[in-house]
């Protein structure tokens, strides 16, 4: 069973950065892709960014794009969110996400949640 923790949320200012982090075990990860969900208070989860852990190629929604940066490391299995320039929309709890055999033309359906880590942006 794939069991993904996270860590890193917190409290920042708007125009801070946060890094947050997911390290993953329980399984073999070569054709997975991992990334990560948002879900701000009253809002629906939406997508934010996966990684195809095979070539490391990134996805990101509109929203983030040029503000945040996916990346991985093979040797500790584990997935970083590095935001910067952050506003008080991105205000959420984050969530790390895991899907087997991901392609990337069908999108990003996570089968595998952590547990969700909160990100305040303050104005």
């Amino acid at each position: 069973q794939v069991q993904l923790v996270e860590s890193g949320g917190g409290l920042v200012q708007a125009g801070g950065s946060l890094r947050l982090s997911c390290t993953a075990s329980g399984g073999t990860f070569s054709t997975y892709g991992m990334g990560w969900f948002r879900q701000a208070p009253g809002k629906e989860r939406e997508f934010v960014s996966v990684i195809k852990w095979s070539d490391a190629r990134t996805y990101y929604a509109d929203s983030v794009k040029g503000r945040f940066t996916t990346s991985r490391d093979n040797i500790k299995n584990t997935v970083y969110l590095q935001m910067n320039s952050l506003k008080p929309e991105d205000t959420a709890v984050y969530y790390c996400a895991a899907q087997n055999v991901f392609i990337p033309a069908l999108g990003f359906k996570s089968e595998y949640w952590g547990q969700g880590t909160p990100v305040t942006v303050s104005s």
